[in-house]
């Protein structure tokens, strides 16, 4: 499935449910891709869905029977919005937008001092970056996602060195997934870190769009540097 052969939200869904995919391998768990959605049959890891939608109009009965259940806490990412999980049990947990930026697109002009940043290869940085991602939940970055294919975990760093932002990117259908964008900084620390990543996503795939999800202020500031909303999403969950 391609940028060309289908319209960018659906390369962006497929490109998340690869990124969860990867991200649910370094786990032990693994899901499996179909025509409608990719599916986990065991719970996934903490904030990743247990299924992802491919394709408007998937069945929500044979959706929901791909995964589990029957322990609280079951996700389902709805990727085009079109879906129903009330009457299986689920609720709305939030709504979001795909957002799509175009290859070569020229980024948000910034005053200050930009950051310098790499691609992180070892399991000491990744764990000092999943640090400054999460403090509580930085054991969900294994060091096994060091060797997933086509999967970059970002690292900005300040003056000093020391890991202060990052993202991961990922590239599947014909395009590259950020997601996870963080920053420590203040004031325009989030918009240096947006300008960062995406100097990384074009300097590691050149040609490619960038595909992602947001919502609230992470929507407007990814707008901001030049991406378009391009459909809605929702995350529906099982209590």
């Amino acid at each position: 499935m391609t940028t060309s052969q289908h319209p960018p939200v659906h390369a962006a869904a497929r490109n998340n449910a690869l990124w969860c995919a990867a991200m649910s391998r370094t786990h032990g768990v693994t899901g499996r891709f179909a025509d409608e959605a990719w599916a986990s049959p065991v719970r996934t890891p903490l904030y990743y869905p247990d299924a992802v939608t491919l394709a408007p109009g998937a069945g929500a009965a044979a959706l929901v029977a791909r995964i589990d259940t029957d322990a609280p806490g079951a996700t389902v990412k709805d990727s085009f919005g079109d879906l129903d999980l009330s009457d299986a049990g689920f609720r709305v947990l939030f709504e979001a937008r795909w957002i799509h930026r175009p290859a070569g697109a020229s980024g948000l002009a910034l005053s200050g001092a930009a950051l310098s940043w790499d691609v992180v290869t070892d399991q000491e940085t990744l764990r000092s970056w999943a640090l400054a991602w999460d403090d509580d939940d930085a054991d969900l970055f294994r060091p096994a996602l060091l060797d997933v294919p086509d999967v970059h975990v970002i690292a900005g760093r300040d003056a000093e060195g020391q890991v202060t932002s990052g993202a991961v990117l990922n590239r599947g259908a014909d395009a590259v997934g950020v997601s996870n964008v963080f920053s420590r900084g203040t004031g325009t620390g989030t918009d240096i870190a947006w300008s960062c990543v995406l100097d990384a996503a074009h300097q590691l795939y050149p040609g490619l769009p960038v595909v992602g999800y947001e919502h609230g202020d992470d929507l407007a500031t990814a707008l901001r540097h030049g991406f378009e909303a391009v459909g809605p999403l929702r995350i529906w969950l099982k209590p």
